[in-house]
């Protein structure tokens, strides 16, 4: 099951344009997609809540609310169309800026992406964010300014992001030289940081033209340094990882815990539990009736014990009470050398 996650979307691309490229997106074997909508400038105070524009054209992913219902039956449309996704790529500059509204697009979008373009919001990207994003998606087809070190992208993957490469972004006749350069040497820095670990491979395809097989990704990032076992696991369980975990952070009780399905056994009749209630009261009587003999017999030992405490030596003192027992010896002793 291949995915990609970046599929570029604007308010202003037509409805029909956007499911071409979705069923070509399906056809060429993909079967969860990501409408990408770009968020750049300064992020708005209001509204409150945030809304989100992207047009849900699918049923929600089965990892997320409303998608694990069985009476979402997709329409036609729908049924053509691979699961479709709605993300926010936020374009960061001042972090202070940013910091607490990632709250509010977490609430209001499947997936939330970060695109750093300095080397001082590369680093709060990594480390210092209030909620880790899902996605760091640098725009590799421009100079950086720094390098990326391994450190600080290590943290970032030890915390489940995932660092995005985008093979569409130097795809196409208007592409010039000097970003397809920039673009081979930020994927071999990103590769060499990150090991090929934390990687995930999507589009950011405009149309159906920027588009490729799944196979043929995995081919173009082996030429440029990602191995193919690397290669498809980036476009498969690394970015099925994305998607069910932000699911299971929407769904689940504060992003920890999920309740998948009930125990074996845990819903019982009425009759049932009336059974075993009459069973564990019969225990109950059980139970202190055993009690109740073992004290019996305890307080007949010890009145056995009390009755014949004194019997050898008051009996041979001649029946006398409250003669110790070295007295009664001393009496014994007595009588012997008299006699």
């Amino acid at each position: 099951m291949a995915y990609d996650l970046n599929i570029a979307w604007s308010p202003t691309t037509p409805q029909t344009e956007i499911e071409h490229t979705l069923r070509f997106a399906k056809n060429l074997g993909y079967d969860r997609v990501a409408l990408n909508h770009i968020i750049s400038g300064p992020i708005p105070t209001t509204p409150n809540p945030i809304n989100n524009p992207v047009p849900q054209l699918t049923p929600p992913h089965p990892s997320f609310p409303g998608g694990a219902n069985t009476n979402n039956k997709p329409s036609t449309t729908a049924s053509s169309l691979p699961t479709v996704l709605r993300r926010a790529t936020i374009i960061i500059t001042d972090p202070k800026t940013t910091n607490y509204r990632l709250a509010d697009y977490t609430r209001a979008y499947d997936l939330v992406a970060l695109r750093p373009t300095n080397e001082k919001a590369f680093g709060w990207c990594c480390l210092d964010t209030s909620e880790p994003p899902a996605i760091i998606s640098l725009d590799l087809t421009s100079f950086l300014g720094y390098h990326i070190h391994h450190r600080t992208a290590m943290a970032a993957v030890h915390k489940g992001i995932k660092f995005e490469i985008c093979y569409s972004q130097v795809l196409g006749p208007g592409v010039e030289a000097r970003s397809r350069s920039n673009f081979i040497g930020n994927v071999l820095g990103l590769i060499r940081a990150t090991k090929g670990r934390g990687v995930i491979i999507s589009s950011e395809a405009k149309s159906a033209l920027g588009l490729r097989g799944p196979a043929d990704v995995v081919n173009l990032l082996n030429v440029w340094g990602l191995g193919p076992e690397k290669g498809t696991e980036a476009m498969g369980s690394a970015a099925r990882a994305v998607v069910v975990n932000e699911g299971v952070r929407r769904r689940g009780f504060r992003g920890i815990v999920d309740i998948v399905q009930p125990a074996e056994g845990a819903e019982k009749t009425d009759k049932q539990e009336e059974v075993e209630e009459g069973a564990g009261k019969k225990l109950k009587q059980q139970k202190k009736g055993q009690q109740g003999h073992n004290q019996n017999q305890n307080q007949q030992k010890n009145q056995k014990r009390k009755n014949g405490d004194d019997g050898t030596g008051a009996g041979e003192a001649g029946g006398q009470e409250g003669i110790s027992k070295r007295q009664a010896k001393k009496m014994r002793k007595a009588g012997g050398q008299g006699s």
